[in-house]
């Protein structure tokens, strides 16, 4: 089993994760134990977590969201993939009509 997880930061950046004990890896965010970023961005709060069979299904997970942009999360944890097809339209649409 493996979690993957959105924090808002004090500062309103996003901090994705992975782990196998979603329960105890807030609580160390929370204790500023959880990794450097999030330590000097005190406090977190889960907005999102989603649940896998497997911890590399997860981690994976965790890669993809991270490269996506602070946009694309936001419509992510509002929507879900579905908002994020739509946002990458969207997105596209919005960088050819400024060149």
């Amino acid at each position: 089993m493996g979690y993957v997880y959105i924090l808002r930061c004090a500062d309103g950046t996003l901090y994705v994760g992975s782990t196998r004990d979603l329960d105890r890896r807030l609580v160390q965010h929370e204790q500023g134990m959880g990794s450097t970023y999030t330590k000097r961005r005190l406090p977190v709060e889960l907005i999102w977590s989603g649940e896998y069979a497997r911890i590399d299904e997860a981690f994976a997970w965790e890669k993809r969201l991270q490269g996506w942009s602070h946009a694309k999360r936001l419509a992510f944890i509002e929507g879900g993939l579905d908002a994020v097809r739509q946002w990458s339209v969207d997105e596209r649409l919005r960088r050819a009509a400024a060149r």
